[in-house]
């Protein structure tokens, strides 16, 4: 991690002052990922006009079980008609839309995207508004696995934006 922040600092130096900052949000990302299971996980954190912007991108497989252990449906079709949307009772309220997309080379998918209230961890009852985008891919060969790949950040203002990315960022996975 220090060698990841001590090279982003030498590209670039105005950074310098958040040296520790950045290296311990890096931390705090890396380990909040692990523990949920994340097979990958990337993260940005740049300054564009003295706005800092960030965002996160992980990938995780879950297993498709419900609580009693019944195995679920691994087609996106399926996978979208369990899942709920949010609609805002009036402007600035979290939102979700629930849909099924096309990913190149892999096939179709179940997605949701928003702006939610996500747990600042697990057990705690406070919450943070993000910009939410997570696509639901089926594992080829397997009917009891989904990969997740999420895509968040807490720019709020640049929602759409971050949907286009995080859409983007998704259309280039690939099985390998």
């Amino acid at each position: 991690m220090r060698a990841l922040v001590d090279e982003r600092v030498r590209e670039t130096p105005e950074l310098a002052p958040y040296r520790a900052d950045v290296a311990g949000m890096l931390r705090k990302m890396a380990k909040d990922a692990h523990e949920s299971g994340a097979l990958y996980m990337g993260c940005m954190a740049e300054n564009f006009d003295d706005i800092p912007l960030s965002a996160t991108v992980t990938v995780s497989v879950l297993g498709v079980r419900d609580r009693q252990g019944v195995a679920l449906s691994t087609d996106p079709r399926a996978i979208a008609e369990s899942l709920r949307t949010i609609t805002p009772r009036r402007e600035g309220d979290a939102w979700r839309t629930v849909t099924t997309v096309e990913i190149p080379e892999v096939g179709p998918a179940a997605r949701t995207y928003g702006v939610e209230d996500v747990p600042v961890a697990e057990g705690d009852t406070r919450t943070l508004r993000m910009v939410l985008t997570q696509t639901y891919v089926p594992v080829p060969g397997t009917t009891d696995q989904v990969v997740l790949i999420s895509g968040a950040s807490p720019v709020l203002d640049l929602a759409d934006a971050f949907h286009d990315i995080f859409d983007a960022v998704t259309s280039t996975f690939r099985f390998v």
